[in-house]
């Protein structure tokens, strides 16, 4: 995000946020992406939060931030690997020439901070909600067991995660990558005609 706004790009893409990770009422454990993301005028499209944290407390320290969660063709916060999360985002959107207007604006206002657009994985290539639960859930009980803390834990899960779903968790996340870029793309093209 600092590189994007040192160089004037106000759009990028990414697979899925950090967040507030799943038991950080006792760790603490909240990824910088959030902080930066409060004060720094990117905005930034994604999958949702990485469906290892917790999607519930990710929103409520985004809320505090102050940073406007939209959904691109939804209501709901996409979960990652899946469409669905049981979460509502701030606001729903459809058309990337609507989401360029109001980065155009909430700029041009100096309400300075980024804005989180999520953009839920293809239908045709999202993983079964309960399947990947479960494959996140062994994840996380055999970095308690092996002890793996801080920075370590994130590569980690996601390398234990794809190991359970035998690559299934990797070839999803390239797909929803790819589907992000485009939306951003679109995004940014539209950003550019409106100075």
């Amino acid at each position: 995000m600092i590189i994007a706004k040192l160089v004037n790009i106000a759009v990028f893409a990414t697979g899925g946020i950090g967040g507030v990770h799943r038991g950080a009422e006792t760790t603490l454990d909240i990824s910088a992406d959030l902080d930066e993301l409060s004060r720094t005028n990117v905005c930034v499209v994604c999958a949702g939060v990485k469906s290892i944290l917790d999607i519930g407390l990710t929103l409520e320290y985004l809320e505090t931030k102050g940073v406007p969660v939209i959904g691109y063709k939804t209501s709901e916060m996409p979960a990652f690997y899946s469409t669905k999360s049981g979460f509502n985002v701030d606001y729903r959107i459809d058309a990337a020439t609507d989401i360029a207007g109001i980065l155009k604006t909430k700029w041009d206002l100096s309400i300075d901070g980024g804005v989180l657009v999520t953009n839920p994985i293809p239908v045709a290539f999202e993983l079964e909600s309960s399947a990947m639960n479960e494959a996140i859930n062994l994840a996380i009980i055999e970095a308690d067991n092996e002890g793996i803390t801080g920075k370590k834990i994130t590569p980690y899960l996601l390398s234990k995660v794809n190991e359970i779903t035998k690559g299934k968790s990797l070839d999803a996340n390239i797909k929803l990558i790819k589907n992000n870029a485009d939306l951003a793309a679109k995004i940014a093209v539209h950003f550019s005609k409106k100075d």
